[in-house]
């Protein structure tokens, strides 16, 4: 069966760039458990850096929008700020002063990228409703919402500590206006380059049982990291075997 076929939403200037950055960067492998995704999803996946990220744009071949934090967004001031201390410095424990000898270089480039993969904005206040509405305007438009809700204030785990609440709220408000998009979550296992995709749910299955958004998030962070510990290998093993037993 031939792969379907793949249009990158990205402007012209930005597929240029990916194209260079392919050049540097080697090709992840994805793994879907179910069918892959052929319709706009909301897609959980831990962080790892901008490891994740990266795979997602340079291979995922898939049209979707990113959740971003709103610093990352708001001016290049902004994010020099929110990448010295926060990424580099809390996240990925870099000496501080090394990070914001660093980020004079990587900010500019990192505020050029941002726009190429035009991110949909985070907050943590009443700002959060333009998420919202913007994350349903990118569904309604064909693209998955790929967010990274992981709790990093320990910086990027193996083991994901617990997951943010946010995009609870999201699906709980699009099955209020009858959308029952489907949702999936994802691993990135950065030292294998390799992403593996869970089978995907309707909205309603995961909401239905009346479950709190706490308990959601954590019911998903779990599923989560049981990805990580797949032996992959030995799936596809199983599954060549079931293949040739129906030939």
């Amino acid at each position: 069966m031939s792969k379907p076929s793949y249009k990158d939403i990205r402007k012209p200037w930005f597929r240029v760039i990916k194209k260079i950055m392919r050049l540097f960067i080697k090709e992840s492998e994805f793994v879907y458990l179910g069918e892959k995704i052929s319709e706009p999803t909301i897609i959980l996946s831990n962080h790892v850096g901008t490891a994740a990220p990266l795979a997602w744009e340079l291979y995922g071949n898939l049209p979707f929008r990113f959740w971003g934090a709103s610093e990352m967004n708001s001016g290049l001031i902004s994010l020099y700020k929110y990448q010295t201390r926060v990424f580099y410095h809390e996240k990925k424990h870099w000496n501080l002063h090394l990070a914001r000898l660093f980020c004079l270089i990587a900010s500019p480039l990192t505020y050029m990228f941002y726009k190429g993969i035009n991110l949909i904005s985070t907050y943590h206040d009443i700002r959060f409703k333009h998420t919202v509405s913007e994350s349903i305007e990118a569904l309604d438009s064909g693209k998955s919402v790929i967010i990274f809700p992981e709790i990093s204030d320990k910086g990027y785990l193996d083991v994901l500590e617990g997951f943010h609440q946010g995009f609870t709220v999201l699906g709980s408000i699009l099955l209020k206006k009858g959308k029952d998009v489907p949702i999936a979550v994802a691993y990135y296992k950065k030292s294998e380059r390799r992403y593996i995709v869970d089978k995907a749910v309707r909205l309603s299955d995961i909401f239905k049982s009346g479950a709190s958004r706490e308990q959601i998030a954590k019911q998903l962070c779990d599923r989560t990291n049981e990805l990580g510990q797949l032996d992959i290998s030995a799936l596809k093993e199983e599954k060549a075997q079931k293949i040739a037993v129906n030939q």
